[in-house]
């Protein structure tokens, strides 16, 4: 337990952020859906219209209503100009915002349509204007119906927030997909006890406000309301001290290889003077974007996910003529710079435990053809739409029986527990060794390289002191380097950080 206190202790930035997150997308949900609900109380045409377009908003998972934005706001560039983000806190904002729209306007004109007619009229009978009556008779009768639809909202929102770490926010989903990418459940289990906590206590204030509205004790609402302005000017104070503008920002796809390297670089950066922050989590296609755009600074990224996913390309040269081009097309297309290679391949393979391949006669991907019907594969979130899993189906005619995604960690103790035969697996894994496994040979060479490269963004690539911190990592570390570092992350027992494992992949490597 210890430990927990001692991670919900480190968690004040994050807590702060998922504060600001929230409660600017439930005010913004508030700010939309009042006028909305006063609009549709008295049309049933705009009430049919605006509550089917919120109920639409909730079958999209948040997951996914969160990632769409990234490809909106890059698409608004052309309109509002390149400063406009495209990660991080505002498209967080406008998701959680839509998240947070039904339970609000639900509420709020279910209670308009069933205020008493008499009410109404009396108050129409004694003069009264329109803004007079909504605001003396109307809001006041419906504000404790409106209460209960922010609180509702409020909860959704602060649990859908976590999410937002994949799209380069940071929150208390930090700690629970770094936790769930390591199998570090005491990460996990804090960060879902300080988002359920902070959820906990903010329901018990807006509850607070809504007893007052409801019983007209003022001190009740008022309280409420001032507690919950300390805890966001607290909030914005702890952000404030952060000071972000000025720091580098590092991405990292969502494993333990790409979370270590970041903070390699960043201890790099740092050593040389730079303040640096981390954007983990985003998927490949977004990171890379992020970078080409500007909204993250540095990246590790590998030359076969370029080569076919952002310059869809189906050939498979050697390594030299592949960097080459990525390094000219990168210049090219937006003025990315390649810095080099860290010396090291993370390729894609299909992989087996090695007593299974034995038995079975596996050696090569073909061999798997025949009998892939009655198998089952498994893959990382995204590995079954890229281009190269497209590549090998086809050269080697697989059409297996099942296909399971999993989180890159879960992938293996799949393989363990034989709900899968055999997975897209990668080959700088510190569990290949440790769990015995062994990669089918390629002959086709369906999968391409996946050199490791280290990339800066057009305006990173400006600073020639971040080059110079980071040229020595260039050609610096090898697969058997890069192996026992995953490994140190993702083992059951003796567990290192993402930083203790930084550090002493730094130290094996000479600096």
């Amino acid at each position: 337990m210890s430990d927990i206190g001692t991670i919900l202790l480190g968690l004040g930035d994050k807590l702060a952020a998922h504060v600001l997150l929230s409660a600017a997308a439930i005010a913004l949900g508030i700010a939309v859906a009042l006028p909305l609900a006063i609009w549709a109380s008295r049309s049933p045409a705009v009430a049919r219209a605006t509550l089917g377009f919120a109920s639409l908003v909730q079958t999209i998972p948040a997951l996914a209503l969160l990632a769409l934005f990234f490809p909106i706001l890059l698409s608004l560039r052309a309109v509002f100009g390149e400063g406009l983000p495209t990660l991080g806190f505002l498209p967080a904002l406008l998701a959680l915002s839509l998240y947070a729209l039904l339970p609000i306007l639900r509420n709020a004109v279910t209670a308009q349509t069933n205020l008493d007619p008499g009410v109404i009229e009396a108050a129409d009978g004694v003069g009264m204007t329109f803004w007079q009556r909504l605001r003396l008779v109307e809001a006041p009768l419906s504000a404790p119906y409106i209460m209960a639809g922010i609180r509702t909202a409020a909860v959704w929102t602060i649990g859908a927030a976590t999410l937002s770490t994949t799209i380069g926010q940071p929150s208390l989903g930090d700690p629970i997909f770094a936790g769930l990418q390591t199998q570090n459940w005491v990460l996990v289990l804090a960060g879902c006890l300080a988002s359920a906590g902070l959820a906990l206590v903010t329901d018990a204030l807006l509850g607070t406000i809504e007893k007052g509205l409801a019983s007209r004790r003022r001190f009740l609402t008022w309280g409420g309301l001032a507690t919950v302005a300390l805890g966001i000017l607290a909030a914005l104070a702890i952000q404030a001290g952060e000071g972000r503008d000025d720091r580098i920002v590092i991405g990292a796809k969502g494993f333990s290889e790409q979370y270590i390297l970041a903070r390699l670089i960043g201890q790099r950066l740092e050593a040389t003077g730079y303040a640096v922050d981390y954007r983990d989590g985003l998927g490949s296609a977004v990171a890379h974007r992020a970078l080409s755009t500007g909204a993250i600074d540095v990246l590790v990224d590998y030359t076969g996910t370029i080569w076919t996913n952002e310059m869809g390309r189906s050939d498979n040269p050697d390594r030299d003529t592949m960097l080459a081009e990525i390094v000219e097309w990168e210049d090219r297309t937006s003025g990315t710079r390649v810095l080099g290679r860290l010396g090291f391949e993370n390729a894609y393979g299909l992989a087996m435990p090695r007593t299974a391949a034995e038995a079975g006669g596996f050696e090569t991907i073909g061999d798997l053809a025949p009998r892939a019907q009655s198998m089952s594969i498994g893959g990382d979130p995204e590995f079954f739409e890229r281009p190269e899993w497209i590549a090998v189906r086809k050269a080697y005619g697989l059409r297996f029986g099942e296909r399971r995604n999993f989180s890159p960690t879960f992938m293996y103790n799949a393989l363990k527990s034989g709900e899968a035969d055999v997975i897209g697996a990668y080959t700088s894994d510190g569990r290949i060794a440790a769990d015995d496994l062994v990669f089918l040979d390629d002959p086709e060479r369906a999968f391409p390289n996946y050199d490791a490269i280290v990339l800066l963004s057009p305006e990173a690539s400006e600073d020639e002191g971040i080059a110079a911190a980071l040229s020595p990592l260039v050609g610096a570390i090898d697969v058997a380097a890069m192996r026992e570092a995953n490994l140190s992350v993702d083992r059951d027992e003796d567990k290192l950080t993402f930083e203790e494992a930084a550090h002493r992949l730094a130290e094996r490597i000479g600096l």
